[in-house]
């Protein structure tokens, strides 16, 4: 930690969270100063009234006021991706993990490796309840052992991907409730329902 100087700028250092809990996940907004992509209005209004205690941003942000943005919505943790400006990976860890009461999870962005899943699972697999990563910007929830491996996708890039994608993650009950919101048009996730914290199944 000392390599970074505390320097989290918009993003928190805290790493434990008690449950129940429900944090938000996006990745790979590839956002830039004076471009036309941003975050769409529904993924800011659908985590706005998800009742999150934080927000984790996988990576490829690609400029720090994204993670200024996301944070007036909760406290963001975030790790740097490959398209990231100098700044960030020098102001985030480029791996990190955190505890929801006894569940860990890792946090890469997931380049470097043959695959994002690749990577994902040689840096943390076995050794987290859950691994979050992005770089694919293709969404997935998959079991590797005891290991949940979580890619939201992209929120702004979709790429080879049928939809856009963000994350929502409950823990409850000293369960993992990992749900991928897919979509097509920020728009559409008013319509989505959100039970309170506590009542996943």
């Amino acid at each position: 930690m000392s390599r970074y100087r505390q320097e989290w700028g918009p993003c928190t250092p805290r790493r434990r969270f008690n449950e129940p809990c429900r944090f938000g996940v996006i990745a790979d907004t590839h956002i830039y100063p004076n471009n036309q992509r941003s975050i769409p209005d529904g993924v800011k209004r659908l985590f706005a009234r998800a009742g999150l205690a934080f927000l984790v941003h996988l990576g490829d942000v690609n400029t720090r006021f994204v993670l200024e943005e996301l944070a007036e919505i909760a406290p963001v943790i975030a790790v740097p991706g490959n398209n990231d400006e100098p700044e960030l990976h020098f102001m985030l860890p480029e791996t990190t993990r955190f505890w929801v009461g006894d569940r860990s999870f890792g946090v890469l962005h997931g380049d470097g490796g043959r695959s994002a899943k690749t990577e994902a699972k040689r840096r943390f697999g076995e050794k987290v309840d859950c691994v979050l990563f992005g770089h694919s910007h293709q969404p997935l929830i998959e079991q590797a052992g005891d290991t949940i491996m979580f890619n939201p996708g992209s929120a702004t890039d979709r790429r080879w991907s049928a939809h856009f994608g963000v994350g929502l993650i409950t823990v409850s009950g000293g369960a993992i409730h990992p749900e991928l919101v897919l979509f097509q048009h920020g728009d559409h996730l008013d319509n989505i329902e959100i039970e309170p914290v506590g009542q996943a199944e």
